[in-house]
């Protein structure tokens, strides 16, 4: 089915084989993409958008000398395949398969490891001058989507770059815009000509001689500007110091080849834009990229078939339903995505609340502060954000909105383990480095209904709240039309046992009351990570022997600490063994699986306690 593509193991016998062959081998390899994600999942729209544009870089670069830094890594399935890789992607995403993004230790070839959004810049940019510094002869490239682009980070690394002097070339894969043939077919030869040496030359030259006479050098850098404005949307670039050339087709194998080997022979910053679509080459994907960027198995044939909801609603879905219902009996909500709305379920909010829905693009600290601001104003923000992603905005949390104690809701989505996407989307940390912070409030919800609540408890609060919820469905419990707040810092007794207590927080309540029917365990819901029961903590030292502590979230720093800490402070000394996230990052795989391997099921509780306090 693949006779170009068997052959083919390695980037060096990629630029073994003739340039002709080259649209045939990228067929067969677009082909053997979608086969092999139908049976795995993953990432599919963006990785067929970049097949001709990977197959370009590793034949024209000399791969892994040269170094590739893919921005975000969700489409290098490509990349990975042309660098030995292909027999592993019927493991893609699984325990002890590869990963969905490149990582420094799965291949020489993955120069940066990346997942979060707009690093690859700074990375290349940091290799470029390495590599000036030791007198190497490699170049950096840094592949970014034009989302990507939008941070802020991006262009820090942009405006430093251009005053480095170091042989960087940036790449930037625009799949937001398309080219009609005619534009196309201009772009592409002024492209071609723009990267070639006889321009870069006659233009330091031009430079040279007119830097004599500064108004006649000022008249010609306005003169260049207003025409590559006509032609080419390329000033902004070149204001930052780089060679800007494009915008050229993407998926022509001839423009990329060429204009990549003139761009080779340049010294310092280039910036190279592409374009190119996402889902390229299978139509389904291209009709609808965002179904399918990221994909379960399905049948290449027939396509995704979207099936009705299941009976549970997901997490995602309990919020994007209770910010509607807010927003419609409080005009001063407003609702704040970086970039994730269809992730993390404001879809509905977006359409029927449009003129208070805000996707401020891949920006999180640009988000939190944006929040902080409108909640200075008597807004009251809702700031809908992966755990993960948080991590990004540390500093805007604490200091634009702790600080100032402003009215802010983050509903924090993917809280714990996240499955195939592995340690980079894990939410492993948010109660460590929220719990820490001054005038914040922590909940961790441990079904649907108490979810909707607490998401109502913190948007009736005046001070900076946070509800963290897991990726997925919940238990299954009836939800609640009726919003009622929680009372402050209380837990509750779910279960009531003999001589060991189990404190559950958040999504770990469901596998402690099944641990608890095995060891006759009382079992508390705390609710609330900060601030923490005291009394409850209390209470249930006061008649257990064995306090056991249990958290999907790293055990450094997260609720079991607050329990020991709540326990020093009162001067209560009883057992207490902590459960949660070891101190390693969790590799990929199914979570359920993954939960168990952390001790965090039934059984793995069962077994701690055991450990602890024999029968």
């Amino acid at each position: 089915m693949y006779p170009l593509l068997d052959a083919i193991n390695t980037p060096s016998q990629l630029r073994e084989l003739d340039q002709k062959k080259l649209p045939q081998f990228a067929k067969e390899l677009r082909s053997f993409l979608v086969e092999s994600v139908a049976k795995t999942g993953g990432h599919l729209s963006s990785n067929l958008g970049t097949v001709e544009l990977t197959i370009a870089l590793h034949y024209v670069f000399n791969t892994p000398n040269d170094q590739l830094v893919w921005d975000v890594g969700h489409q290098t399935y490509a990349h990975k395949i042309l660098t030995g890789r292909r027999e592993g992607m019927n493991r893609l995403r699984m325990q002890g398969g590869i990963a969905g993004f490149p990582r420094r230790d799965e291949s020489e070839y993955d120069a940066f490891g990346t997942a979060h959004s707009s690093t690859s810049i700074s990375a290349a940019l940091g290799m470029a001058v390495a590599a000036r510094l030791n007198k190497t002869d490699r170049r950096a490239i840094a592949i970014i989507g034009d989302g990507a682009m939008s941070a802020g980070m991006a262009f820090e690394a942009l405006n430093n770059a251009g005053v480095m002097d170091a042989n960087l070339l940036v790449i930037l894969n625009d799949n937001d815009m398309s080219i009609s043939p005619p534009v196309g077919a201009l772009n592409n030869y002024l492209a071609k000509l723009m990267s070639g040496r006889f321009y870069a030359t006659a233009r330091r030259a031009g430079e040279k001689v007119l830097g004599v006479v500064p108004p006649v050098l000022e008249l010609a850098k306005r003169a260049e500007e207003h025409v590559k404005g006509m032609v080419t949307p390329g000033t902004l670039f070149e204001e930052f110091g780089f060679n800007y050339i494009g915008p050229i087709d993407g998926h022509d194998l001839d423009v990329l080849i060429t204009t990549l080997r003139n761009i080779k022979q340049l010294d310092g910053p280039q910036f190279l834009h592409v374009v190119t679509r996402k889902g390229a080459g299978y139509k389904e994907a291209e009709d609808d990229p965002i179904l399918y960027h990221g994909v379960g198995k399905f049948d290449p044939k027939k396509g995704i078939i979207v099936s009705k909801p299941s009976g549970k609603p997901a997490y995602t879905q309990i919020f994007g339903d209770w910010l509607c219902d807010m927003a419609a009996s409080d005009s001063r909500l407003i609702g704040i995505t970086p970039a994730m709305r269809e992730g993390s379920g404001m879809v509905r909010f977006s359409q029927e609340y449009p003129e208070r829905y805000f996707d401020v693009g891949i920006a999180e600290q640009h988000a939190v502060t944006f929040a902080a601001g409108a909640a200075c104003d008597g807004l009251k923000p809702v700031v809908a954000i992966y755990s993960t992603f948080l991590q990004r905005a540390y500093d805007q949390l604490i200091h634009d909105v702790a600080i100032q104690n402003l009215p802010v809701v983050f509903a924090i989505d993917r809280a714990g383990l996240v499955g195939a996407d592995g340690p980079t989307h894990a939410g492993s940390f948010d109660l460590s480095y929220l719990r820490c912070i001054p005038n914040m409030t922590v909940m961790a919800p441990a079904d649907e209904n108490e979810c909707r609540q607490m998401l109502y408890t913190a948007f009736k609060l005046d001070t900076p709240s946070a509800v963290r919820y897991p990726r997925g469905t919940g238990p299954g419990v009836q939800v609640q039309t009726k919003m009622q707040a929680l009372s402050i810092g209380r837990g509750e007794i779910r279960r009531q046992g003999e001589k060991i207590a189990l404190l559950a927080f958040g999504s770990m309540l469901a596998p402690c009351l099944h641990a608890a029917e095995e060891l006759n365990a009382t079992v508390a819901n705390m609710r609330f990570v900060k601030p923490l029961d005291d009394d409850l903590v209390a209470s249930l030292a006061a008649t257990h022997e064995l306090l056991v502590t249990v958290e999907e979230n790293t055990v450094l720093g997260g609720a079991g600490g607050a329990v020991t800490e709540s326990l020093n402070s009162q001067r209560i000394v009883i057992r207490v063994l902590q459960l949660g996230l070891s101190d390693v990052f969790i590799e990929q795989g199914d979570h359920a699986q993954m939960l168990a391997d952390c001790g965090l099921d039934k059984n793995g509780i069962i077994k701690s306690v055991r450990l602890i306090l024999p029968e």
